[in-house]
């Protein structure tokens, strides 16, 4: 059988997905049916959760670069939130696509991931030992033997398609246009977002101000056909109809529509073929959700595909990927929704959006809603042993970025993670250790600290928490269902 993985689309997710994928040593082929990256910038912005993802490999500094925006609020529905205290440039970042692809990109291909641009997956045939994946490449047809194939080509997904995975849902019911603006000299234009009765706009500086997006939604204007191009008249326009007042700009760099079209697939795994991202879940592009939620697919999906592949995953775990990242593509799709029904129509929804303003106002509300748009308030449910009782407050949450105190000196846990291994903290000198499963985890012993009240503390690669305990047993049920089975060698290195 083949150890390799296809991947068909190099955006954010399946980007992501091979860098994951080659730091675990699987051979992985990314195909890519446009010749050129693309510049486009239809994600632009990092969340939270991302940031602290991408900072688990040692990668944020590829992101945080001297013209990186920090965005000045999070909103829901436009009602803004507070953000927790803080460096607020370490909670969201306004990156264009076409930066954090262009950084996934060279991380993926420093760690030997092949990407074949101009290469269009075509079709697949799949059985239990193995996916043979059909391309169109510049000299003609070819195919691939893999191990499994991935979708991460967009709401679009021909892999979904041809995998038969239903994409249940509503189609667009109103549009919006985009244009990144260049800035005419020493102009300033802070970011904004405002409703109208037939919509709202947003002005969204980039590139340390020396571009705006021009974002408009309109609810009762119908959209042109797909094969009509986006001009800037079209622009000037629709902000006209929205605002009252015709922008003024001399220059675009980019034109897109978009729609509210809001679809989840019925399954993200099928045989040997799973979906990420776009592929698996679409929505309102409002608080730039999606690109955000695809990259934490990723995330989810690279340990857990290599060990499949390597032949080291302990029983349910692939599937345990569509287990934890369903509902989260489900919950962003309703919260992307409520955000729609807070918005129009306006003269009918002002006396909720009053109620709901005042409701924002409360911490826990404003805590809850902020945590659901970034994804800082997901937490996975994690199996426990029979008789474990009440599971431990940390459980299932990401490991929080906390300073160490080890023999060695002060470390902090995120970068005991570049490796993309599983992790054992020690609290304590008890006999909690990986044993067997040194092949497979790291083991550090540190000093107690207030943030992590456990005597050991499991960290999957993806940073999740998979056991804080005091309790032998409890912690070889979290290595074995996570990790598998201890090797007779003693998991040495």
């Amino acid at each position: 059988m083949s150890q390799r993985v296809v991947i068909a689309g190099a955006g954010p997710t399946g980007l992501l997905l091979a860098a994951e994928l080659r730091l675990a040593g699987v051979d992985t082929v990314v195909l890519e049916r446009l010749p050129e990256p693309s510049g486009e910038s239809r994600g632009l912005g990092l969340h939270v959760r991302s940031i602290e993802i991408l900072n688990q490999r040692g990668l944020v500094p590829r992101f945080r670069t001297p013209e990186t925006e920090v965005w000045p609020a999070m909103h829901f529905g436009l009602f803004w939130l507070k953000r927790p205290e803080g460096p607020k440039e370490d909670y969201t970042l306004a990156v264009p696509q076409w930066r954090t692809e262009n950084a996934l990109e060279g991380w993926a291909t420093e760690l030997g991931t092949e990407i074949r641009r101009g290469h269009e997956l075509t079709g697949f045939t799949q059985d239990e030992d193995g996916v043979v994946v059909e391309v169109d490449g510049p000299d003609g047809p070819y195919r691939l033997d893999a191990a499994y194939l991935v979708g991460a080509d967009g709401g679009h997904s021909r892999v979904r398609k041809l995998a038969g995975i239903g994409f249940p849902g509503s189609g667009s019911a109103f549009y919006g246009v985009l244009g990144d603006v260049v800035v005419k000299e020493g102009e300033k234009v802070d970011y904004s977002a405002l409703l109208y009765p037939g919509g709202w706009m947003a002005t969204v500086p980039i590139e340390n101000g020396r571009k705006l997006r021009l974002m408009t939604t309109e609810f009762d204007q119908e959209r042109p056909d797909n094969d009509v191009p986006v001009t800037d008249e079209e622009l000037r326009e629709a902000i006209k109809r929205v605002t009252g007042t015709a922008p003024d700009f001399e220059e675009t760099t980019w034109l897109s529509r978009f729609g509210n079209s809001t679809r989840l697939a019925d399954e993200y795994r099928s045989g040997r073929v799973l979906l990420a991202g776009d592929a698996a879940h679409v929505h309102y592009p409002i608080g730039g959700q999606g690109l955000n939620t695809g990259l934490q697919d990723a995330f989810n999906l690279g340990w857990k595909l290599a060990a499949a592949v390597q032949g080291r995953a302990p029983e349910g775990l692939l599937d345990s990927y569509e287990a934890e990242r369903r509902p989260v593509g489900r919950r962003v799709c309703v919260n992307t929704q409520a955000q729609v029904s807070l918005l129009y129509p306006l003269e009918k929804i002002t006396p909720l959006r009053e109620i709901f303003g005042e409701l924002v106002k409360f911490p826990e509300v404003n805590d809850f809603l902020l945590n659901l748009v970034t994804g800082v308030g997901t937490r996975y449910e994690f199996p426990l042993p029979e008789g474990a009782g009440e599971p431990h407050p940390l459980l299932g949450l990401l490991a929080p970025d906390v300073e160490l105190a080890t023999a060695e000196g002060s470390v902090s846990l995120p970068s005991l993670l570049h490796a993309g291994r599983g992790l054992l903290i020690r609290f304590t000198d008890a006999p909690l250790d990986t044993g067997g499963w040194n092949d497979r985890i790291d083991t550090v012993t540190a000093a107690p600290h207030p943030e992590l009240d456990a005597a050991a503390l499991l960290v999957r690669p993806d940073g999740h928490i998979a056991a804080a305990t005091d309790d032998p047993d409890a912690l070889h049920h979290a290595l074995t269902t996570w990790f598998g089975t201890p090797s007779t060698d003693g998991g040495a290195r």
